[in-house]
């Protein structure tokens, strides 16, 4: 399916019949994304005992594609600015497809570990392509619902997807959760394929001009610090939910997956708040959720050995994890200037840096010895220095005396 594209005030728009079609497809993207990056924390004793590794070693596969993110967006995002979107959305696709198969079959600890970073390559650069294709499709007052749909998959998967393959993982093997992730990702290729249109890529665009403008200002740096180093405080919690479960909690292990879907729907709900806030103020939104998310950092490590207790503190972690996540994406493409694009994608950059971080961290205070409970204390320490940083940018933006955007 080709069609003409025009111009609109400078923006690429392809007239389509089915846009609600191929937004669905993109968004089958994000669910298929969401699935696989979270169902390791749900199942990391399993991978761990698979692979004859401790718990918190195989918490370092999750970090892995956290790296495999980072290391895939500023790459793809720079020689891939002016492919055609279809083909590349394809493309970073069927290499999502393989790289979870590879997992799947992986013999041991050291190749599981390598197949994650493959496989983390393609996710930010997915969600950037993916959410300039649907703007595209749509007039310009729906494009920011049409990015938002894309964007919803990996809301829902952290509801559907990610309990349904924890609980797959429990009941089947850990391996099968990687075969559904591959599935998954085939499904999408071949719905892209279908039902979205060929949108060209841009041709005037440079990789290097947009690095030198976004990377060479300090509001960039700072707000994807913010991202990189106080979500990381939710992920030091998320890693290790399983065994904070069972071990601290003294809950059976069939309860896990209800766990995980407490804090998939905490997503899901911390996105359309963050939307309310954004209205108010997307920077004084970001600091008062940094705050509480300090605070329940804290009231998690003492809700923990209570059992069922924590279910709805791990709602609230992540209701308060997810505003700051789209806040930031908002504030990041604020001071991007014209680098918008590369903002959008760098934003999962940060956060997936953040993954790593927050697993990283909460392996080595388990290692040491400390506990189930002790990544929360990790977890309010990032927080903590994320609401700082934030503050630092905040006085900067004060001080240039620049109006915060509505």
């Amino acid at each position: 399916m080709t069609l003409t594209p025009t111009t609109i005030d400078d923006r690429v728009v392809v007239s389509h019949a089915r846009p609600v079609l191929a937004i669905l497809a993109l968004a089958l993207g994000g669910f298929t994304i969401g699935t696989t990056e979270f169902m390791t924390m749900g199942v990391l004793p399993e991978v761990a005992e698979g692979v004859d590794v401790s718990v918190p070693t195989a918490g370092h596969v999750i970090s892995a594609y956290a790296v495999g993110v980072v290391v895939g967006v500023p790459i793809l995002a720079f020689f891939g600015a002016a492919m055609p979107r279809r083909g590349m959305l394809v493309g970073l696709m069927g290499a999502y497809a393989l790289f979870n198969l590879l997992s799947a079959v992986a013999p041991n600890y050291e190749i599981l570990t390598l197949a994650r970073f493959l496989d983390g390559l393609p996710h930010g650069a997915y969600f950037g392509v993916a959410s300039l294709v649907a703007a595209s499709l749509v007039t310009p007052e729906r494009r920011g619902r049409a990015v938002a749909s894309v964007m919803l998959g990996l809301s829902v998967a952290n509801v559907v997807g990610v309990p349904l393959a924890t609980f797959l993982g429990q009941q089947v093997g850990w391996r099968a959760t990687y075969v559904l992730g591959g599935a998954l990702a085939l499904v999408t290729v071949a719905m892209v394929l279908a039902a979205v249109p060929s949108v060209p890529g841009d041709d005037g665009a440079s990789g290097r001009k947009e690095a030198r403008e976004f990377f060479g200002s300090l509001q960039v740096w700072l707000t994807m610090a913010v991202g990189a180093i106080g979500f990381g405080g939710m992920f030091a919690v998320y890693s290790y939910i399983a065994k904070t479960v069972t071990e601290v909690g003294d809950l059976a292990r069939g309860t896990v997956p209800v766990f995980v879907l407490a804090l998939g729907l905490g997503m899901v709900v911390g996105t359309w708040v963050a939307g309310e806030l954004a209205a108010w103020s997307v920077v004084r939104s970001l600091v008062l959720s940094g705050v509480i998310g300090v605070a329940l950092m804290l009231v998690y490590y003492v809700a923990a050995p209570g059992g069922w207790l924590l279910l709805p503190v791990a709602f609230l972690v992540t209701a308060t994890g997810s505003v700051l996540v789209v806040n930031l994406q908002l504030r990041l493409m604020d001071v991007a200037g014209g680098a918008v694009t590369l903002g959008a994608a760098m934003n999962h950059a940060a956060l997936n840096i953040a993954n790593a971080l927050g697993a990283w961290l909460g392996g080595v205070v388990i290692a040491a010895g400390y506990g189930y409970r002790a990544p929360a204390l990790v977890g309010a320490a990032l927080s903590t220095l994320g609401v700082l940083l934030l503050l630092w940018s905040a006085l900067l933006h004060r001080r240039t005396g620049a109006a915060e955007p509505a």
